[in-house]
């Protein structure tokens, strides 16, 4: 069923559901949504499934003409969007009449939007998902983000009679400053103390080089004790290597599943969801956790978006 038509792509707009896994020993990356608490809200609020596939926005949003009627969702970093011109809420189940147009402003905080439609987008899955990895060319639309003329497709459900709305108290804020908690090494033993303590103790800026596959980022050096390389082995998001250079880079959602620097630390998965929402120019600040620390901080946070949907608020 076609839903929307596309005026305008945005500056960076795919289709994104919780990513594609079992195929890391391929050599193909897990892609998803890089704020996955954002795209799962996004989709129960059309009372879709957690996993149902969304359009992710960066930074500048698309213009999209309604080919039906529908209902929609939109969630994450403050995309100021609108219905016809006239900004509409986030966070909360939209309808969207036939014809109308949905657009978007500059995003005023966060980087990235999901939007939802009730029933998910529909796309052929590749690998048991519908994912777009652009550097592989497959997933989401013919493998790309969205352009000028795309038809974004849906599933032909019921519409909702009664609509939902997140709980003021759990819509995140995003600022220009992020706190994510790690878990040392694999590769820690390759760094000195001085290193380990620079990187726990000092901001880092996320510089231009910034996107789904990894974040360079900009801040003290930090000294390896030695070689600053390894024989190349896996990588997941949320790793942090350390080139010779000193400077981290953050792995993210689309990254490379091998690599040949050391990892002085790994990011706790809530908080890998969470640096989704990081733009250039942001801080970001590491702290220690232990790993029994660290299960328990993703229980927790499964826990919670196990509960979700019976949190939600229906509105008539």
């Amino acid at each position: 069923m076609k839903v929307f038509h596309v005026l305008k792509p945005g500056l960076f707009t795919t289709v994104q559901d919780l990513g594609r896994y079992g195929y890391l020993k391929y050599g193909v990356p897990i892609s998803g949504a890089m704020d996955t608490f954002s795209l799962v809200t996004a989709n129960l609020l059309v009372a879709n499934n957690s996993n149902d596939a969304c359009l992710e926005i960066t930074l500048f949003g698309p213009e999209l003409q309604a080919l039906t009627r529908t209902q929609i969702a939109i969630t994450g970093g403050v995309a100021s969007p609108k219905i016809n011109g006239q900004r509409v809420p986030m966070w909360q189940t939209l309808e969207v009449q036939e014809g109308a147009v949905v657009s978007f402003g500059k995003m005023e905080s966060g980087c990235r939007a999901y939007l939802s439609i009730r029933g998910g987008v529909d796309t052929p899955p590749v690998l048991g998902s519908r994912s777009t990895y652009v550097r592989g060319g497959f997933g989401g639309i013919n493998g790309r983000q969205l352009k000028t003329a795309d038809i974004i497709e849906g599933f032909d459900v019921s519409l909702l009679k009664v609509g939902y709305s997140m709980p003021e108290e759990l819509v995140p804020q995003f600022t220009s400053q992020f706190k994510a908690r790690v878990i040392l090494g694999p590769q820690a033993d390759m760094f000195t103390e001085r290193g380990i303590t620079t990187f726990l103790s000092s901001q880092c800026r996320v510089t231009l080089e910034a996107d789904r596959m990894g974040y360079r980022l900009e801040g003290p050096m930090i000294e390896h004790k030695a070689k600053a390389d390894i024989i190349s082995d896996a990588l997941l998001p949320g790793a942090v290597q350390i080139p010779r250079n000193g400077k981290p880079i953050m792995i993210m959602r689309d990254a490379q599943t091998t690599g040949g620097y050391p990892k002085i630390a790994v990011i706790i998965t809530p908080d890998v969801s969470l640096l989704g929402q990081a733009k250039p120019n942001d801080l970001i600040e590491f702290s220690e956790v232990k790993i029994q620390q660290a299960h328990e901080k993703i229980r927790e946070y499964h826990r919670f978006l196990n509960n979700l949907g019976r949190m939600l608020i229906k509105k008539s």
